[in-house]
């Protein structure tokens, strides 16, 4: 008995670490990064209203060019942290989840369950998104939401030339062309092989990483900081183009990204049943008090205690549930996969790009690696970060993301409502593999 809780302390301290290593790599992301919410959706509306009021050309076309260059220049700005931000991330992300999957059998049933949820929702999303958009299309106001994209840039790959670029020669170039899908898989080898070095190697390149993850996440601090400014000329622009029906697309927008959380929510309930043994309703009454902290803070982390009642009051052991729930936190964001599939697929709709089958598998494959590296960002930095390379790995235009983020407050409580609930089903599911 004295091994056993030797060696779950053991399991807890190592898991107590690794969420140490997760967030302490971006101190710069707790510390100073904090998208305005308030201020950037004010500056979304009245962007909005004043594009509205000013459309019947009540605006001289000097001034009109200059906001329209204020929000290009502001977008530019988060687009240029994308690649060296998701390289770090993806090293550090992998690299945490080698070191939890050494923790022993439980770790890697975890992770088995991280991956399994991950790719049922990216499926369900590629599944289910045409045919919710074609029952429910977007309004046809919304062209306006593409008013930044470049003409003629968006092209989309077919299947061929995607295998032919799997492998890039040439790293730099690849970087310089936003190609995301090589540079995914490179990254990922990238992370593999430095978890196989010794000790003090390892260590130095990972340092190397968090520092640069940190260094990236500051300019992002700044970049957000006037995000209502850059938000607000946008938006002007879509306010001239669409008219009211922006609000229109945005309000179906965040219903349908929604919905796609929600099978995660329901999911979570199925696996605590059919794989957990807990009934729904046992399952609904114990899980509750957590729900009720993820949607009032819309912080996973700082569900975690209420997570932790939630498991004894469906007296699982604390053993599985002080290992998996810190883990869970650590490295496992649920809906990540089917929301962020949700937005790209959406903003693809906008732009009348029809993804193929053979593509959207692709952008899953992109997805399941990049949410292991963003997981322990807020939703403001984790919404470009993460879906941005989805998008252009499918061949579709990211500029319409630096609008929506202005409305991802609404969609980020469905998304910490759902992981909150996942995460408490997948500790049951793992307690009861140990039986």
């Amino acid at each position: 008995m004295e091994g056993r809780k030797a060696q779950r302390g053991q399991n807890l301290s190592e898991v107590e670490g690794q969420s140490a290593a997760a967030t302490s790599g971006q101190r710069y992301e707790l510390a100073s990064i904090r998208l305005p919410v308030a201020l950037t959706f004010a500056g979304l509306v009245a962007g909005l209203l004043l594009g509205m009021v000013l459309a019947g050309g009540g605006i001289a076309d000097w001034l009109q060019q200059i906001i329209a260059l204020t929000g290009s220049l502001w977008l530019r700005a988060l687009q240029m942290t994308i690649i060296p931000l998701v390289a770090a991330l993806l090293v550090l992300g992998i690299a945490q989840m080698a070191e939890a999957a050494r923790a022993g059998a439980a770790a890697r049933r975890f992770l088995a369950l991280v991956f399994a949820v991950l790719i049922a929702g990216g499926l369900f999303t590629a599944l289910m998104m045409p045919i919710v958009l074609g029952a429910l299309p977007i309004p046809d106001s919304a062209s306006g939401f593409l008013a930044a994209v470049p003409d003629g840039e968006q092209q989309v790959p077919g299947v061929l030339d995607f295998l032919a670029s799997l492998i890039a020669p040439n790293i730099i170039a690849a970087a310089a062309e936003t190609a995301m899908l090589p540079l995914t898989i490179f990254f990922a080898l990238f992370a593999v092989a430095v978890t196989r070095l010794p000790k003090d190697q390892s260590e130095r390149m990972l340092g190397f990483f968090h520092a640069l993850a940190n260094t990236m996440l500051m300019i992002i601090g700044w970049v957000l900081w006037i995000a209502p400014l850059g938000v607000f000329a946008l938006a002007f622009g879509v306010g001239l183009k669409s008219g009211g029906g922006a609000f229109a697309t945005l309000a179906h927008y965040i219903l349908v990204v929604s919905a796609m959380g929600g099978f995660i929510l329901v999911l979570a309930y199925l696996m605590a049943w059919a794989l957990g043994g807990v009934s729904p309703l046992r399952f609904a009454k114990a899980v509750l008090p957590a729900q009720a902290v993820a949607v009032s803070t819309q912080s996973s982390l700082a569900s975690l205690p209420a997570m932790l009642d939630s498991a004894a009051r469906l007296n699982l052991r604390e053993e599985t549930s002080e290992f998996v729930l810190p883990l869970a936190v650590a490295i496992f964001r649920a809906t990540s996969v089917a929301m962020n599939m949700a937005v790209a697929l959406y903003v693809a709709s906008l732009a009348g790009i029809e993804v193929s089958w053979p593509l959207m598998l692709i952008g899953i494959g992109v997805a399941v690696i990049i949410s292991i590296g963003s997981v322990s960002l807020p939703g403001s930095i984790s919404f470009v970060v993460s879906i941005g390379p989805i998008a252009l790995a499918m061949g579709v235009p990211i500029e319409p993301l630096a609008l929506l983020v202005a409305v991802e407050m609404l969609p980020d409580i469905m998304r910490t409502l759902a992981n909150v609930t996942m995460n408490v089903a997948v500790t049951s599911t793992v307690d009861r593999s140990k039986d």
